[in-house]
């Protein structure tokens, strides 16, 4: 007679592998060799050393499998993206490598702008399709959270189907995706030398409405010299904050204004990309909780020379996270895990904090605490990975390394544990 307690078994059970924790237990990667773990309704319910398991494999989940040694890592989190979106920009690559500048290329009518005309012509359907194979691709190479923004819409009508085809995104692939509101990404067309105009217009228009359709998981701004001042910032940050809503910056990508700091002021989530953010930015920072956040995409395609303050970021504590920032002008980069490879060769983080930063770091400029570990408690988000070490994940350039890519204890990308 089978007595074992089939109410309490757990959906599954791995055992016979290698964790690499990210709990801060003083070993490198949090690792735990030998190591087994289990999950219950998406949620993990036992990530430790295969000798403290609270009984038999067998009496403990109807699935158990080994996978043979292998490392697992939390689900990686790419928290800055720009995938939904319609076109190509390939052109302006084309046109950077013959001497023109961003900049350049945005006072003439590309850039931005010509991405907000490409999507503002697809419907849902063909804006959803369009979005998928980037989001695929991530998660292919083992991510299971992602964070998309609008931007691309710059009108209420089209910054909502956005948000929306985001949400589908998430619900097509089986992952989390948190979405952002970022309708101060560029002036639209027909607010044309009325930019003043148009911030107010996204405060007593499209944000209480972003706000009231509850799409939106957090608002973000482009504070530049080529889009808008850190007192228009203010001003979206404030209507951001009255509504509910927390905020986050691209800030100082091409030059100092202040917008790691104005980041801080309103307790931003996190300052992104921040490569000209002085060190009194990175103090305000620290006092805030912000996260930094490096999009070593967009240094390597925009052939940046200024470095982001990483000295300044450790000696203050500052947690670093490390992102995509997949978008169609400067940072078409389809893997977190390349990222991660840039992250460590062109800002010399270390390979545990390239990880980290991928992981906790990510989690934490997402505003979630339930993810970017593996720990009791959190979702049961993890990537089994073809890899003979944690630093192997930022060792190899491109190629794929993630043999299964779990999210709350589903798998939604390559083969099933016992293959």
């Amino acid at each position: 007679m089978d007595t074992k307690p089939t109410t309490s078994l757990w959906d599954g059970l791995l055992i016979d592998c290698r964790l690499a924790t990210m709990n801060d237990t003083g070993v490198a990667f949090g690792a735990i060799h030998d190591a087994a773990i289990g999950w219950k309704d998406g949620r993990i319910v036992f990530a430790d050393a295969m000798r403290t398991l609270p009984g038999k494999p067998d009496q403990l989940s109807a699935q158990v499998e080994s996978a043979a040694g292998a490392w697992i890592t939390p689900g990686l989190i790419d928290c800055h993206t720009h995938l939904v979106f319609g076109g190509n920009r390939a052109n302006e690559f084309d046109q950077r490598l013959n001497g023109a500048s961003y900049e350049d290329i945005a006072r003439a009518g590309g850039g931005i702008a010509s991405t907000v005309t490409a999507t503002r012509a697809l419907d849902d359907a063909s804006l959803l399709a369009e979005s998928l194979p980037r989001a695929r691709a991530l998660v292919e190479g083992g991510v299971t959270s992602i964070e998309i923004k609008s931007g691309y819409g710059l009108d209420l009508d089209n910054e909502i189907k956005m948000l929306r085809v985001a949400r589908k995104v998430g619900m097509q692939l089986g992952i989390d995706v948190r979405t952002t509101f970022l309708g101060a990404h560029a002036l639209p067309p027909e607010f044309r030398g009325r930019q003043d105009d148009y911030v107010a217009h996204i405060c007593e228009v499209m944000l209480p409405e972003i706000a009231r359709s509850g799409l939106a998981d957090a608002v973000d701004a482009f504070c530049e010299k080529i889009a808008f001042t850190p007192d228009q910032t203010r001003q979206v940050f404030s209507r951001a904050r009255a509504l509910g809503l927390p905020v986050k910056l691209h800030a100082d990508q091409l030059s100092d204004l202040g917008g790691a700091a104005l980041s801080a002021e309103f307790g931003g989530l996190s300052a992104d990309h921040i490569e000209h953010t002085s060190e009194d930015g990175v103090r305000a920072m620290a006092k805030a909780g912000t996260v930094a956040v490096l999009l070593p995409g967009a240094f390597y395609a925009l052939r940046d020379t200024t470095l982001p303050p990483i000295a300044a970021l450790r000696e203050h504590a500052v947690p670093m996270a490390v992102a995509t920032d997949l978008n169609p002008g400067t940072s078409p980069l389809l893997s977190l895990r390349l990222a991660m490879n840039m992250a460590c060769t062109q800002f010399r983080l270390t390979p545990e904090e390239a990880l980290r930063g991928a992981t906790t770091h990510a989690a934490r400029a997402l505003g979630l605490h339930d993810r970017g570990r593996l720990a009791a408690g959190l979702r049961a988000d993890f990537t089994i990975w073809n890899a003979a070490s944690p630093a192997d994940l930022c060792y190899w350039i491109g190629g794929s390394l993630a043999r299964s890519v779990v999210a709350e204890g589903r798998l939604v990308a390559g083969r099933e544990f016992a293959q």
